[in-house]
């Protein structure tokens, strides 16, 4: 999961003549005041350096959990959104990513830091619109209202930062702001997962209906000290390893979300919870599904169950066999 070309060389342009030392330094206390500082409405972030080296360092795997999500979402529904409401947007990782997948006709982004908005315009000027003519607008979703509306609402890495009486009235605005679907997307750890959990049931008890992941409106099966995330595998950039210090060629962002709609969705039979399991002649799905969790076994002599199992991936919704023997287990 690649940023769009255009979006990669025009981050590119923009810190070239930057001191490198100084970004790799704004990072490094920006990911600090993160870490110490997020769920409790400080501003993290007010530089334009800062801005720059937040561009590097997280767009591509915002962008990337992004498009696996609502790529996920898309799936389960019928519902083709015309216009975005990007909710604590950032640099607009969540709008480029909208884009690829939507022929969105209008994108409006809301962004409490005005050195974000800075150069969220600057990255999206040369874009195709409906980038280049976004609207950005400076809100707290926190504290301020959100009069816009929008057919698809997405909030990435947002709430996250926000006490729980925030997030609690954040999410309320976040679903009357949205016509027919709400994306939050949030990072892979077990207490942004708890977190979400809770927005769950708040949003299930205002009508909301689940599109993805889960494959049911129960109570989530998950059980103590484990937590539901997935993966994406973002490609990194030599910017982005001189900026992280690292050798490695890509990145995985592991992060969970959530998609609810207005209309009931087709919701997925189940979904794979694990990365596959692949033994000689046998592939291993651990499942969530209508019914509770469960682990699936696919072995060759299966036929299009095993070819199905081999090109399914973590994430994926999973159609169960008609029939459920005794290998596939409770």
């Amino acid at each position: 999961m690649e940023l769009p070309l255009q979006l990669r060389l025009t981050v590119e342009r923009h810190v070239q003549g930057m001191d490198q030392a100084k970004l790799k330094r704004d990072f490094r206390a920006l990911s600090e005041r993160y870490r110490t500082g997020g769920g409790r409405g400080r501003k993290l972030l007010t530089e334009d350096a800062e801005a720059a080296s937040y561009a590097i360092a997280r767009m591509p795997a915002t962008y990337g959990a992004v498009v696996t999500a609502l790529k996920h979402a898309l799936e389960r529904t019928p519902v083709r959104p015309a216009t975005l409401l990007d909710c604590g947007a950032g640099t607009g990782a969540a709008s480029w990513a909208a884009c690829t997948l939507l022929d969105l006709g209008a994108v409006t982004c809301l962004e409490r830091e005005p050195a974000m908005i800075r150069l969220g315009r600057s990255l999206a000027a040369e874009a195709p619109p409906p980038l280049r003519d976004a609207v950005w607008l400076r809100r707290d979703l926190a504290k301020d209202e959100i009069p816009e509306r929008a057919d698809l609402v997405i909030a990435s890495y947002v709430l996250n930062e926000m006490s729980e009486p925030e997030r609690d009235r954040a999410v309320v605005k976040l679903w009357n702001a949205a016509e027919r679907m709400l994306l939050i997307v949030e990072p892979g750890t077990p207490a942004a997962w708890r977190d979400l959990m809770a927005l769950r049931d708040r949003l299930l008890a205002l009508g909301a209906r689940i599109a993805a992941p889960c494959p049911h409106e129960s109570a989530c099966p998950m059980g103590e000290g484990d937590w539901c995330h997935f993966r994406c595998r973002i490609p990194r950039s030599r910017l982005h390893k001189r900026l992280k210090d690292g050798d490695a060629p890509y990145e995985d962002e592991k992060f969970s979300y959530l998609a609810v709609t207005r209309e009931p969705a087709v919701r997925a039979e189940a979904r794979i919870i694990r990365h596959p399991r692949t033994d000689k002649g046998r592939i291993s799905l651990e499942l969530c599904a209508r019914d509770g969790l469960r682990r699936l076994e696919a072995h060759k002599k299966d036929g299009e169950r095993y070819k199905r199992a081999r090109k399914a991936d973590w994430g994926d919704a999973f159609a169960l066999p008609e029939v459920v023997t005794g290998e596939d287990g409770p």
